[in-house]
């Protein structure tokens, strides 16, 4: 996989993602690179600087007060949080600081907030924060949960994504396929690769990738 890697820069940011041609399968879908987010997901440079990106994406009167992390976004969260505090970004919290939280997945795939976590839910406006956007379905299933616990969904915001919005709301996305024209996304009953007899490369999630033997 490492001799493939090639690199793509984001016209929203000075960030660069790495990525590797291929044939691979995520939950929801096939496609034919593997963006691999790592390095803007926990080195603290990275991370910082795509909190920043996002910040300018929201408007100065969208109230936050819990951002929900999902794929091990937990740090661009953390620094989320920080510049949307700084920028003047109300919260209706009691002590004025946003939450960030992260919810539990059971064996079929439900999401669930465990019982000391549902107040930073409850009546709170949300921003969802994701690795990559491509078919909804994820942001589909977190949308139900937040609302299901009594949350407000104001905004989603995602590393990479192919949707520019869902529902009635924009997808904030650092990296999108203006940035990677080459990347191309397919269900699994419509995968051309698969139909012409290409073996998987690798099954790959928001969290890395595990090549099939």
């Amino acid at each position: 996989m490492e001799n493939r890697k090639i690199q793509f820069r984001s016209k929203a940011c000075n960030l660069h993602l790495s990525a590797y041609p291929g044939h691979f399968a995520t939950k929801h879908s096939h496609v034919n690179y593997f963006l691999d987010m790592t390095t803007l997901k926990v080195r603290q440079s990275n991370a910082e600087e795509a909190a920043r990106a996002l910040v300018p994406l929201y408007k100065h009167n969208t109230v936050v007060d819990t951002i929900v992390c999902l794929d091990g976004t937990e740090v661009i969260g953390a620094f989320l949080a920080e510049k949307l505090t700084e920028s003047g970004f109300f919260s209706y919290n009691q002590h004025k600081s946003i939450y960030i939280v992260t919810p539990e997945i059971d064996s079929d795939g439900q999401m669930f907030f465990r019982k000391n976590i549902q107040p930073m839910i409850k009546d709170r406006n949300i921003i969802i924060l994701m690795a990559s956007v491509t078919t909804g379905i994820t942001i589909n299933r977190s949308w139900e949960c937040i609302e299901y616990y009594g949350g407000k969904l104001q905004g989603i915001s995602a590393i990479f994504s192919t949707l520019s919005e869902y529902g009635n709301l924009p997808v904030n996305a650092l990296f999108t396929p203006n940035d990677i024209p080459s990347y191309h996304t397919y269900s699994k009953h419509d995968c051309p690769y698969c139909k012409n007899g290409q073996k998987i490369d690798a099954l790959v999630n928001g969290h890395g990738y595990s090549e099939l033997l």
